[in-house]
């Protein structure tokens, strides 16, 4: 497939990223030192100690950062011996044992489960993503940071009103974000990467010439949703850069104000902030939003939207809570049918195979693998539209078979099924890296195991 580039051919230049870093570090006497609240300083004389330390009365250690720290398990275990915490601290403080945990840092036992990490962070007093951040260098194409990077300078240029891009007529745009959006759909991780930051140029800069403004601003909000903010998650991009970009549809969606398009704003920030753990806030945005009628054109929003009520539930202990959305969702699902173009103008790929895939995920969130293992053998992923769906039935699928006895062999070809439709997908995804470690460690012990090392070399966790 060809690239995707701005209308006339244009070529963008992309700087390199020149660093990258799992957490905060700034140089010391000696060494690398981090700042337990995430705060860059200015390290002092020998024996001196940053006010902030001195007022929280917490301790200074110097800590020689690994970038190369590959899997959860690791930083997890880097962070807990840097906060000097036992494992029985810390396996307290997270409502898990002690055993488990440390079978979790030795890459015995797999994280699973977005509660988990959250859980782990705050015994540790860090943030999510010190325990989720992707080695450097990271695996897979080293194109995709290039291009992480080339997106944040955009969305920064837009934010501070200078995108500095073109103006081009808004049926131009339409077909241009058509066209990303269906490549994202089939996988082409590659090509989005390289078309966005183009894209996010000439877009805002036609919104700020004052023409289309109304069909602008729609075209905008659902690009950044389902084209950028999805882009930067599976990328394994900060946090901090799919806030910038939900914030930003957020905002976009306000200067509309429109309901479907205030719906699909709300999907998108819900989401980043379930994924920084900020469960409350994102319960309260999904609280706050006024969905649309439902009609053909919607009811995609109305039925994602749904679904996300019940994933933050599961991921915030909160089970009793879990059912009756995703029981909605499933009716309306069965009067949609599956997404196509006459049902799914939004794009969110809304239907029944879609809540079985959401029913797999919620069940890996619980703790119930085997719950996960029979949705998951009812469910027909080539159904689905999306090759970017369907690879995620097989991560699902692969990581919930990994816990089974006697089915080690399954997980490894449906993560490999997985890897051959959206390689990055896989590579960068944390709790399919911790399951690939988990399992290659039983296989070192087995014996055996040449696809999974395979596997396991090109996500980068074989060493």
């Amino acid at each position: 497939m060809g690239s995707i580039g701005a209308p006339g051919g244009s070529a963008r230049r992309q700087s390199p990223h020149p660093w990258k870093s799992g957490g905060l570090p700034v140089w010391g006497q000696g060494g690398w030192l981090l700042h337990p609240w995430g705060a860059t300083i200015r390290p002092g004389p020998r024996g001196s100690h940053h006010g902030a330390c001195r007022r929280r009365s917490v301790s200074w250690r110097r800590m020689e950062l690994n970038d190369d720290t590959r899997t959860i398990g690791r930083r997890l275990r880097e962070l807990r011996v840097w906060r000097r915490k036992s494992l029985r601290v810390v396996a307290e403080l997270a409502g898990i044992s002690e055993g488990y945990l440390s079978k979790i840092e030795r890459g015995l036992s797999p994280v699973d489960r977005r509660s988990l990490i959250v859980a782990l962070a705050r015994a540790l007093e860090i943030a999510p993503q010190e325990l989720t951040a992707l080695p450097v260098p990271a695996p897979g194409d080293q194109s995709t940071d290039a291009a992480v990077q080339a997106i944040r300078h955009a969305l920064m240029a837009v934010k501070g009103s200078r995108p500095g891009g073109q103006v081009v007529p808004v049926d131009v745009l339409r077909d241009w974000i058509g066209q990303v959006r269906e490549i994202r759909r089939r996988a082409g991780f590659a090509e989005v990467g390289a078309a966005l930051p183009g894209l996010i140029r000439d877009l805002h800069t036609s919104i700020a010439a004052g023409r289309d403004v109304p069909a602008l601003l729609e075209q905008a909000v659902v690009m950044h949703v389902h084209v950028t903010l999805m882009w930067l998650r599976n990328a394994g991009a900060s946090l901090d850069l799919r806030w910038q970009a939900a914030t930003l549809a957020q905002d976009l969606a306000r200067e509309r104000s429109d309901p479907a398009t205030l719906g699909v704003a709300a999907f998108g920030t819900a989401n980043a902030l379930l994924a920084t753990g900020a469960f409350d806030l994102a319960q309260a945005k999904l609280d706050a939003v006024t969905l649309p009628p439902t009609t053909p054109d919607t009811a995609g929003l109305v039925g994602m939207v749904t679904m996300t009520r019940s994933l933050v539930a599961a991921a915030d202990d909160r089970p009793e809570d879990v059912a009756a959305p995703m029981e909605a969702a499933a009716e309306l699902a069965d009067r949609t049918g599956e997404p196509g173009e006459d049902n799914d103008y939004l794009g969110f790929g809304f239907g029944p195979t879609n809540v079985g895939l959401w029913n797999m995920a919620l069940a890996l969130e619980a703790g119930e693998p085997d719950r996960a293992v029979s949705i998951a053998e009812g469910v027909h992923p080539e159904r689905h539209p999306f090759a970017t769906r369907q690879a995620a039935y097989w991560v699902d699928y692969g990581r919930a078979l990994a816990t089974v006895p006697r089915r080690r062999d399954d997980a490894i070809v449906a993560l490999r099924t997985a890897e051959r439709i959206f390689p990055t997908r896989v590579y960068r995804n944390p709790f399919a890296r911790d399951t690939v470690t988990e399992l290659l460690g039983r296989a070192r012990r087995e014996a055996g195991g040449r696809e999974l090392r395979g596997l396991a070399y090109r996500m980068g966790v074989a060493g």
